[in-house]
């Protein structure tokens, strides 16, 4: 009996949306059919990583995350410069943890200030990634689209708490929005709704479905990143089909297993090893998903997940 491959009716498309400006500017989505199944559909973008860098010098960080930015981690113009230049980074992600109202606080001029020194040194597209401190945020984000007006940055988290007093600024000075919701689909959707009523264009906007690390969680995130995917291609849900971004670094690397030293428990291994294969294994599960845009830490971990997209897409290592 000769096997066929059960066929699945597609339907639907997700947008296709450039970020940033000028020639090194970045398309994702586009995807009309699910993630790698090109016996199906060509994927017209692969999954795109950007290198996350901080505005303030990391303090809990494992040994493994700081080496390979060591020169560099105190100053974040030539932090994003090195993953560009030395590393080949394709987007920046500037996480402003400086701006937490339980930490430093630091407020939203000096916030703007790093970010737009940044924007100015760097020609490839920049994510600007707030605290999710709803207050703090509409204070810090809305100062940060005006200083860097016409970058087309890409800005949140936008949640349901905060989006009405960041969207419009964003949209005005010419941003991209990351509408981030807590793991729920109805949520995703709504929230794309409201934007929608707001005047966002859909050209503008990329679902943050809130994700977590291996271990963690993280079946529940890949859960509703399929379901996400399933209801934009096969029903046809337009409020769904913006392309995925997936915050994962941050989550991979403050688990303790990421953190604890080799000699303080040599049954789990070698420290670094085990740090790089939890956010590359947690990535690239994501990406298998539905991601479209994956915010990682390590260059080694970046390493694996290219090479494991190549082994997808072409069938070569």
């Amino acid at each position: 009996m000769t096997f066929k491959t059960p066929e699945i009716e597609y339907n639907g498309r997700i947008r296709e949306i450039t970020l940033g400006n000028g020639d090194n500017s970045v398309i994702v989505g586009g995807e009309t059919a699910y993630p790698f199944y090109t016996f199906d559909a060509k994927m017209p973008h692969l999954p795109v990583i950007a290198m996350e860098i901080y505005d303030v010098k990391p303090e809990d960080w494992a040994e493994a995350a700081i080496s390979p930015f060591k020169d560099v981690i105190d100053n974040p113009v030539s932090w994003a410069k090195k993953c560009i230049d030395e590393y080949k980074a394709e987007m920046i992600c500037l996480q402003l943890s400086g701006t937490d109202p339980n930490g430093l606080d630091r407020g939203a001029v000096e916030a703007a200030e790093t970010s737009k020194k940044v924007a100015d040194s760097i020609d490839v597209p920049l994510i600007i990634w707030g605290t999710a401190n709803h207050e703090k945020d509409t204070e810090v984000l809305t100062e940060v689209c005006k200083a860097c007006q016409g970058k087309n940055l890409i800005v949140g988290p936008l949640e349901e708490g905060d989006y009405k007093n960041i969207a419009p600024t964003a949209i005005a000075c010419g941003h991209t929005i990351i509408a981030s919701s807590p793991i729920d689909i109805n949520l995703a959707k709504q929230l794309n709704i409201l934007l929608g009523n707001l005047g966002v264009p859909e050209d503008k906007i990329l679902i943050d479905p809130t994700v977590s690390s291996i271990g963690y969680g993280i079946e529940y995130a890949y859960s509703v990143i399929e379901r996400i995917r399933i209801a934009a291609l096969t029903q046809n849900d337009e409020k769904l089909q913006f392309p995925i971004i997936c915050n994962i670094a941050v989550e991979t690397w403050k688990t303790k297993e990421a953190k604890i030293p080799t000699d303080e428990n040599p049954n789990l291994g070698d420290a670094k090893k085990r740090a790089v294969l939890l956010e590359a294994m947690s990535a690239m599960t994501l990406a298998t998903a539905g991601a479209d845009i994956l915010i990682m830490r390590h260059p080694e971990a970046i390493k694996l997940v290219k090479e494991m997209l190549a082994v997808l897409t072409t069938g070569q290592s």
